[in-house]
C-alpha cells in the first residue's frame, strides 16, 4: 500500500503542488527519500524519525521509501518533514489517509516534533486555494502570512501531536482568520516624512516629478547635503501600496525568508539600499538556486544605489535588462526562473573624486570625465533625472517653518498617476510616462514652436547630448501632468532641461 500527502514548494515566485508518496514493506531498517532531493530534505528523514518517536507515535523498524513527485524538479527546504511524517503515521495507520488528502501540509519539525516556521507560506497557500485543497496545515508561526489568502482553511498547530489530533478528529479548532483589508490599511504608515527635510525644495521638487511619473533620478552632491535622507523618503510620496501589489510584493519577501517577525503582508513600497561592495548576484539574484536579488525585493518600490560611481562596472551593467524589461530572468543549468523588479532607481553619487568642497576644482575636465564615465551610457539613458544637491544654509537649518508633509506631495503624485493611467489604458505595459517608448512620445508629447525653439537652444547652447531629447519631453509631459494641463508649454519643457546636467559639456 501506498499512502500520497499533499504539500508545495516554491518555483521562482510561484508555487507548484508535491505529492509525497510513502512506502513501507518488511525488511531491514532503510530510510530512502528518491525525487532530486537537496540536502535540507534529504536530511529530513532524521528530524522526521526523531520527531515520531518523541511525539510517542509508532515507528516500526522497517524499509521506508518516500518518493516526492514530480520526481524530475528540484526539492528543497525544510518545509517536507511534516508532509514526510504523516505520510509514515498514515502508512502505520495511526491516522485515516482520505482526510490527510483534503488538506495541504508544511512545516519543520524539531527533534521532540515542535513544528517549525518555513519560507514561502504565501504562494503556497494560493497554489493551495487554487487546487481546490480543503485547507492548508502549517507551524503558528506561519499562519498569519497564509491566512491572507480567503477562501481556504488555515490551520496552525504548535506540535505534531496536535495535528494528529485534529486528523483524527480529537480536537477541532476554528480556522485561523484575519482581517486582511483591515491589517492592510492598519500597517500603511511610514516612520519617516519629507517634512523632516530641512531646506531642499528643488531637489524636493524634483522627487516629486519622479514620483509622478515613475522616473528614476540620480543625485550630485557632496557628502552632508541631504542626498540619502532625501532617497529614504521617496516611498512616502509614492502612490499607496494596492492589495494586489503587496501580495505580490509580499510574495517575493516570503520566499527569501526577509518578512519582518510577526508581519504577515507588506503594505508599504519597499525601500532597499545594498552597499557598493555588492555583487552582481546578490543584486540581480542568481547562485546555485537562483534566488532572488535587490532589484527583486524592491519591486513596486524604490531601490537605492548610494555612492554610484564606487560600484563595480560589471555590477551596474547586468541592471540594464531588468531595468528596460522590468523582469529579470535568471537561468542555471538545472533551473530557469523569472522574478519581477519593477522599481524606481535613485542613485546618488559626488561630484568629483574628491568628495569634498574644497576640492571641487582641483580636478581638470578630463579627471572629471574619467570619474563619470564609472558610469556607463547605457546605465545614464534609463535615468531621466539628474540633480543637483547643494549643502543646506544655516539659515534654513535654524528655520522653525514647517517644510511641506509627505502626505500633501503625495496627494499630487496619486492625481498626476491617475492622469497617465487613464491616458495609458489601451496601452499594455506603459502604465507611467517613464515607460513610453517612441510611438507614444510621439503621440502624447507634442509640443508648440516656442517650446521647439526652446529644445533646440538646449541642444546647442548647454550642450545636451541627443539621447536628452526624449527624456526631456518624457519629464515635460509629467510636470505637465503635475499641474493639470494637458498640454506641454514651454515653462515645463525649461523645468525638465534642468533636470539633464550630466548630459551637458559642462556640467559642474
Amino acid at each position: 500500500m501506498i499512502t500520497e500527502v499533499f504539500t508545495a514548494t516554491t518555483y521562482g515566485v510561484d508555487a507548484f503542488i508535491v505529492r509525497v508518496e510513502t512506502h513501507i514493506e518488511r525488511a531491514v531498517f532503510s530510510f530512502a527519500i528518491v525525487g532530486l532531493p537537496d540536502s535540507a530534505v534529504k536530511e529530513s528523514k532524521e528530524r522526521v524519525a526523531a520527531a515520531i518517536k518523541n511525539s510517542l507515535f509508532h515507528f516500526p523498524v522497517k524499509r521506508y521509501t518516500v518518493n516526492l513527485a514530480p520526481a524530475d524538479v528540484k526539492k528543497e527546504g525544510s518545509g517536507f518533514d511534516l508532509p514526510i511524517a504523516i505520510g509514515i503515521i498514515c502508512e502505520t495507520s495511526q491516522v485515516s489517509p482520505s482526510i490527510v488528502k483534503e488538506y495541504l501540509f508544511i512545516g519543520e519539525l524539531s527533534l521532540d516534533g515542535k513544528l517549525r516556521p518555513v519560507n514561502g507560506v504565501l504562494p503556497i497557500a494560493l497554489e493551495a486555494k487554487k487546487n481546490n485543497f480543503k485547507g492548508v496545515i502549517l507551524p503558528s508561526e506561519n499562519a498569519k502570512e497564509a491566512a491572507i489568502v480567503e477562501g481556504i482553511d488555515i490551520q496552525p498547530f504548535e506540535t505534531l501531536v496536535e495535528v494528529i489530533d485534529f486528523l483524527n478528529g480529537e480536537v477541532s479548532p476554528k480556522p485561523f482568520r484575519i482581517n486582511v483589508k483591515e491589517l492592510f490599511e492598519q500597517e500603511r504608515n511610514y516612520l519617516l516624512d519629507f517634512a523632516d527635510v530641512k531646506g531642499q525644495a528643488e531637489v524636493k521638487r524634483a522627487m516629486e516629478v519622479a514620483a509622478a511619473g515613475s522616473h528614476n533620478i540620480i543625485m550630485i552632491g557632496l557628502p552632508g547635503s541631504g542626498k540619502t535622507m532625501l532617497a529614504k523618503r521617496l516611498p512616502t510620496i509614492l502612490p499607496p501600496l494596492t492589495l494586489d501589489e503587496a501580495l505580490e510584493t509580499t510574495k517575493i519577501h516570503s520566499i527569501a525568508g526577509l518578512l519582518p517577525g510577526n508581519t504577515a503582508i507588506i503594505s508599504t513600497r519597499p525601500f532597499r539600499s545594498p552597499h557598493h561592495t555588492a555583487s552582481d548576484v546578490s543584486l540581480v539574484g542568481g547562485g546555485p538556486n537562483a534566488k532572488p536579488g535587490e532589484i527583486s525585493f524592491a519591486h513596486n518600490g524604490v531601490l537605492f544605489l548610494d555612492e554610484l560611481t564606487e560600484f563595480k562596472k560589471n555590477v551596474l551593467e547586468v541592471m540594464r535588462q531588468p531595468l528596460e524589461d522590468r523582469v529579470v530572468t535568471i537561468s542555471r543549468s538545472k533551473i530557469t526562473v523569472q522574478y519581477p523588479c519593477n522599481f524606481m532607481l535613485v542613485a546618488a553619487m559626488n561630484p568629483t573624486p574628491a568628495g569634498t568642497q574644497k576640492e571641487t576644482t582641483m580636478y581638470s575636465e578630463f579627471e572629471v570625465q574619467k570619474f563619470l564615465s564609472k558610469i556607463s551610457g547605457p546605465i545614464l539613458d534609463r535615468i531621466d533625472l539628474h540633480v543637483h544637491v547643494n549643502p543646506v544654509k544655516y539659515q534654513e537649518l535654524s528655520s522653525k517653518t514647517d517644510s511641506e508633509k509627505s502626505h500633501k506631495i503625495r496627494e499630487r503624485v496619486v492625481k498626476a498617476r491617475e492622469i497617465q493611467i487613464n491616458r495609458f489604458k489601451n496601452r499594455k505595459g506603459i502604465y507611467s510616462n517613464s515607460s513610453m517608448g517612441t510611438k507614444e512620445i510621439k503621440e502624447f508629447c507634442k509640443i508648440d514652436s516656442a517650446s521647439e525653439d526652446l529644445m533646440k537652444m538646449a541642444i546647442t547652447k548647454l550642450g545636451l547630448s541627443a539621447r536628452a531629447y526624449d527624456r526631456i519631453l518624457k519629464v515635460s509631459r509629467t510636470i505637465a501632468d503635475l499641474s493639470g494641463s494637458g498640454k506641454i508649454s514651454p515653462s515645463h519643457i525649461s523645468e525638465a532641461i534642468q533636470y539633464r546636467s550630466l548630459d551637458r559639456t559642462n556640467w559642474m
